[in-house]
């Protein structure tokens, strides 16, 4: 069965709560250098995987993208997401990541923020998008770090003083399955090496454009719970790709 943690009552309120989910991009640390990534989507068709509480959904909107549409598998997402748009060119559909499938060039643009991580079949993923894009449509995603993932539990090493120590690194090549725990609730994710992030890509159709491992912004260090400890080692990895262009 496909991951839906989200529609779980108790762990949608406590996502509810997160900064991310209350501000919105302002909020997420790696938004700065994911925004460069992005390439001008006046007059796109943007595609968002993954889509959430709609953000980058009204971001696209609001930078003139011809149209917008974001997947979600959680229906609860996806309510939240319809409450807070008012543009009329974004709709959001009830469709897993694995589940993709739309007519060649039906997209010029697709993103995604923080999913790929829950889905076992991220090759299949990637084949799914490259046959929706246009030839040179643009691919842009975030998912967490390899170093992030690789241990499993996803939490520090602490000291006998109860302070974060280190930050564990171990099975790294052992790609597969993780149990994690996030807002105190238990999460399965899929771990996988940044070789496999990066050739999978390369052997779906894409040039891989940019590779980011981002840090906070100076102005979140003091104002988001644990933002300062992203300084010690990568959380997220940033992609951008672009789908061959057709020969001649």
């Amino acid at each position: 069965m496909k991951e839906n943690k989200y529609d779980d009552p108790a762990f949608f309120e406590a996502y509810s709560q997160f900064p991310r989910s209350v501000e919105g991009l302002s909020a997420a640390g790696e938004w700065q250098a994911l925004q460069k990534l992005l390439p001008a989507l006046e007059g796109k068709r943007v595609l968002d995987i993954g889509c959430g509480f709609g953000w980058h959904c009204l971001y696209a909107a609001g930078q003139g993208a011809a149209c917008v549409l974001g997947t979600d598998i959680s229906e609860k997402m996806l309510a939240v997401a319809r409450e807070k748009t008012a543009f009329p060119n974004v709709e959001y559909r009830r469709l897993a990541m694995e589940d993709l499938c739309f007519p060649a060039d039906t997209f010029d643009v697709a993103i995604s923020s923080l999913a790929f991580h829950y889905t076992p079949d991220f090759e299949g993923v990637c084949r799914r998008v490259a046959a929706c894009l246009a030839p040179g449509g643009d691919f842009i995603f975030s998912v967490e770090h390899p170093v992030f993932t690789a241990q499993g539990p996803q939490d520090w090493c602490y000291g006998a003083d109860g302070s974060a120590a280190h930050w564990p690194v171990d099975h790294y090549f052992a790609e597969g399955r993780r149990e994690a725990v996030f807002l105190g609730e238990p999460v399965v994710k899929y771990h996988r090496t940044l070789t496999t992030c990066l050739n999978t890509l390369l052997q779906t159709g894409f040039a891989i454009t940019a590779v980011v491992e981002p840090q906070p912004p100076a102005h979140l260090l003091d104002t988001v719970p644990g933002m300062r400890d992203e300084l010690r080692r990568p959380m997220m990895l940033l992609v951008a790709a672009q789908k061959a262009r057709q020969p001649g």
